[in-house]
C-alpha cells in the first residue's frame, strides 16, 4: 500500500481536509501532512501525543474485535477539528482532520473505498 499517495489522494478529495497522515505505532508521522496554508492546531509534541492517544483506543477496539467486528474507521468532533482514524496494516494508522462543517460523511466513504482497494 502506498501510503504517501494515499495521503495525497485523501488531501485531494475535499477542500475542508486540513491533514492527512500515516502514523506508525510509535505515534510518529511517516506519511503524509498538512494541507499547504493550513496553520497547525498543535505542537509536534502535542501532535504525538494524540497520535499515541489514537493507538491506544484502536488497541481497545481491536480486542473487541472477536465480539463485535474489526474496527473500520473512529471519528471524534472537537470544537475545532474533526478527527477521522482508520486501522492499517502493519500498525500503522491514517490520520485525518477536517474542518468541523466537512461532509465527513463523504470523507469517511471515500477514504474506506482507498484503504480497502
Amino acid at each position: 500500500m502506498d501510503y504517501g499517495k494515499i495521503c495525497e489522494d485523501i488531501l485531494n478529495l475535499d477542500s475542508k481536509v486540513r491533514f492527512a497522515g500515516v502514523c506508525d505505532d510509535n505515534g510518529e508521522i511517516k506519511y503524509g501532512g498538512q494541507r499547504e496554508g493550513v496553520k497547525n492546531l498543535l505542537m509536534p509534541e502535542d501532535t504525538k501525543k494524540s497520535n499515541i492517544q489514537v493507538i491506544a483506543m484502536w488497541g481497545l477496539r481491536k480486542s473487541l474485535g472477536s465480539r463485535i467486528g474489526k474496527g473500520l474507521y473512529a471519528m471524534a468532533e472537537y470544537e475545532k477539528i474533526k478527527l477521522i482514524t482508520y486501522p492499517l496494516e502493519n500498525d500503522h494508522f491514517l490520520l485525518i482532520t477536517t474542518e468541523v462543517e466537512s461532509d465527513y460523511n463523504n470523507i469517511i466513504s471515500s477514504v474506506l473505498k482507498l484503504v480497502q482497494s
